[in-house]
């Protein structure tokens, strides 16, 4: 469906560029381009070559005279050069116009073969009038060849049939990819020798990982990843000399991978969450990283060390020897001992009952000690609490007193920052509020918080430590409260106690983007269009670029920093000052770093967040709404991430890969890969997602580009869309 995005587009076109080695792998030898298996010669113009060639041996040059006798002259160079060069020109003239169209028309019978037995509903838009495949969505020709097959998420069912794919011998890329294709793999899928990618990820497939691939000695991408694969993991993997990546996860695989298993060109790895999988990781695979190998029962290499066996157990000793009676003073003893213990037990409950009752009558005093002064701005609440701090156990409406409580905070103040709410609040009725936990974060956890009466709901951030001085706590905050933007939550009142520090907002939104994305399955991706997701990123992009004006930095742009607002496709980019608030901001980043999130200057030792850092952040969250893959999901990139990590998928880095071989619409969500109405603005912001994370921190736009080309890009989006039909049934609704 797609192409790559042209390389006179952007400055960066390299990074769309089909790779050296890929070009070498995908050149046909000169016999291979010459006479291809099946084809047929011209049997008249081959007779007319060889007559041409061998009449002038059989002709006698001077009538009447014996041909042994008389001498022959020699012929010219340069006349039998060109008679050998007709000869090649005749044969190419009956091998070449004749076979590929004989070729191609084969092509052609194979692909309307596999769209009978998986299209059953009729949803591929092929022309069936046409001449040639080479027109048709997903199909691309070359030398008069079909030589790529994309149909990704087109709700194909059924099993793949012998005499379809394998028929398509110059077959270079297969995507089948988020369909719902059952059975085996045909056997005969082993006749595409120049097949380099194969992609049947997310399908119902099931039997052994298939031998066919084995026979592909070209292939370099293999992903059978989510679906139904039993058995064991073959050593024939061994015969894929040019294999790079290797994606297997989720399936049914058990058994030890092989000790001898080695590929040596294979980057990319994963059989994570193939529980029955056992044993150690081979030697050959022990420099992948241990999230390629999650949901396993693998050891050694990135993983634990195995465990040694058990020893042997001990023969049973004889019945009779074992058998022995008990004296009477043991017996005696016996009931003694249990006799103590249990007084002990009644004493220790009396003991706790007695304190308990003690501390509930000094709570009662303090409480009541609590006195409220109001005024104008700020406003502060004067309270007091005996209350130890106590670990929040429940996410669901658990009350906020115990998540909240601080200990020996008498006398602090919650301050309010500017006029005073509508509807006056304290600190008591705050933590009075029943509370849900939102999130847990590298500084702190976020509740929702309800008072008495429904009204107002509140966002509360607990900090987990906060190292500044109260004066600078003060102005900083009074900083980011007095920030107003769209895109950007309002700071109501803080509270700074010794052991607490409290960061109230207003509550917005329908819960954060990475929930949206990864929490809520394909149903929740499916809610979001390519222009819902495009106008979601245009309100982060407003929000950080307005931070930037400023001059500051975010320093912690992610996902789940990003929060859906009620109106159509709005959203707040959260958590801004908290980092600073929490006398954190230089370390915030590596706080982050596992998260894939992280600029590379930032994991180099960068101290702070610089501006261009917080690009890099949101061109990751840029891939991500395309994606719809998590950094820490991204196909097992995991060799630094790469589509894994050390602990996260470097996003940027898969996205590179994929796009250098060709085959971007592999980058792209299911929900959205088949909006080919704004396929233009797709690869636009994709290419804008790439140039965000660009490795240097100079070659990357401003927030303020940034801003400036999705604002074209949504506005291009929307002139091609049916608001009518789309309003409703493919957006964020409130």
């Amino acid at each position: 469906m797609f192409k790559p995005p042209d390389p006179t587009a952007s400055a960066r076109a390299t990074d769309c560029s089909v790779a050296a080695d890929d070009r070498k792998a995908t050149s046909k030898s000169p016999s291979s381009c010459f006479v291809r298996p099946g084809r047929r010669l011209n049997p008249l113009i081959v007779f007319i070559s060889i007559v041409y060639i061998l009449l002038p041996k059989l002709l006698p040059l001077e009538a009447g005279a014996p041909a042994m006798a008389r001498p022959r002259p020699r012929r010219p160079i340069g006349a039998s050069c060109a008679a050998v060069a007709l000869l090649l020109l005749l044969l190419a003239a009956s091998v070449l116009p004749g076979s590929l169209a004989q070729d191609l028309a084969g092509d052609r019978a194979a692909l309307l073969a596999l769209r009978a037995a998986l299209d059953r509903g009729g949803l591929l838009p092929w022309d069936t009038t046409a001449a040639t495949p080479c027109g048709w969505r997903g199909v691309k020709c070359d030398g008069g060849r079909v030589i790529e097959l994309r149909l990704p998420g087109k709700r194909l069912t059924g099993t793949i049939p012998p005499g379809t794919v394998g028929n398509l011998t110059a077959l270079r890329k297969l995507s089948l990819r988020h369909n719902g294709i059952s059975g085996p793999i045909p056997a005969d899928v082993a006749n595409c020798g120049e097949l380099r990618v194969f992609s049947l990820r997310n399908n119902r497939l099931t039997g052994a990982l298939p031998e066919v691939l084995f026979s592909l000695p070209s292939l370099r991408h293999a992903d059978l990843s989510l679906n139904q694969f039993a058995g064991g993991v073959s050593q024939d993997f061994n015969r894929l000399k040019q294999l790079d990546t290797l994606f297997l996860e989720r399936n049914l695989l058990a058994g030890e991978l092989p000790a001898g298993l080695y590929l040596p060109a294979l980057n990319r790895l994963n059989v994570s969450f193939n529980a029955a999988l056992t044993g150690p990781v081979p030697p050959s695979l022990a420099r992948m990283p241990a999230n390629s190998f999650l949901g396993t029962a693998l050891c050694d290499g990135p993983l634990p060390a195995c465990s040694p066996p058990p020893p042997p157990t001990p023969p049973p000793e004889d019945s009779k020897k074992k058998k022995r009676k008990l004296s009477r003073w043991a017996v005696v003893g016996i009931i003694v001992g249990a006799a103590l213990v249990l007084l002990l037990a009644m004493g220790l409950v009396a003991f706790l009952r007695r304190r308990r009752r003690r501390a509930a009558a000094a709570g009662a005093g303090a409480t009541a000690a609590a006195s409220v002064h109001t005024g104008t701005a700020p406003v502060t609440v004067t309270v007091a609490r005996t209350d130890r701090d106590a670990a929040v156990t429940k996410q669901s409406s658990p009350p906020l007193t115990p998540a909240l409580g601080s200990g020996g905070e008498g006398g602090r103040k919650l301050v309010f920052l500017g006029s005073a709410p509508e509807r006056p609040y304290d600190l008591e009725a705050l933590l009075r509020a029943s509370a849900e936990v939102l999130g847990k974060g590298a500084l702190g956890t976020t509740y929702r918080a309800t008072l008495d009466g429904g009204e107002p709901v509140l966002a509360v951030k607990r900090l987990r430590e906060s190292r500044l001085p109260e004066r600078e706590f003060r102005e900083k905050a009074a900083a980011v409260g007095a920030l107003r933007h769209d895109s950007l939550p309002r700071l109501l009142a803080y509270f700074y106690g010794k052991e607490e520090k409290l960061l109230v907002y207003d509550f917005v939104g329908n819960g954060s983007l990475a929930a949206l994305l990864h929490d809520g399955g394909a149903e929740g991706r499916a809610r979001l269009d390519f222009t819902s997701r495009a106008r979601i990123a245009l309100a982060a992009a407003r929000g950080v670029a307005f931070i930037h004006r400023g001059g500051s930095s975010h320093g912690s742009i992610k996902s789940s920093n990003v929060v859906i607002t009620t109106a159509r496709d709005g959203a707040y980019v959260t958590d801004y000052g908290v980092a600073e608030l929490a006398g954190a901001a230089g370390d915030l980043p590596r706080r982050d770093a596992a998260t894939g999130y992280q600029a590379p200057e930032v994991a180099a030792g960068a101290r702070g967040a610089p501006q261009s850092a917080d690009v890099y952040s949101f061109g990751v969250v840029v891939l991500e709404l395309l994606s719809g893959r998590a950094p820490g999901r991204a196909p097992a990139l995991a060799l630094a991430a790469g589509g894994g990590g050390g602990g996260g998928v470097d996003l940027p880095r898969w996205v590179r890969s994929v796009v250098q071989e060709e085959w971007t619409s592999e980058v792209f969500d299911a929900a959205i890969a088949n909006e080919e109405r704004v396929e233009g603005e797709m690869l636009r912001m994709l290419q804008l997602g790439m140039d965000c994370t660009e490795h240097h921190p100079d070659r990357r736009p401003s927030m303020a580009e940034v801003e400036a080309r999705i604002e074209r890009i949504v506005e291009d989006a929307c002139r091609k869309a049916d608001f009518s039909s789309t309003d409703g049934s493919r957006s964020v609704s409130a």
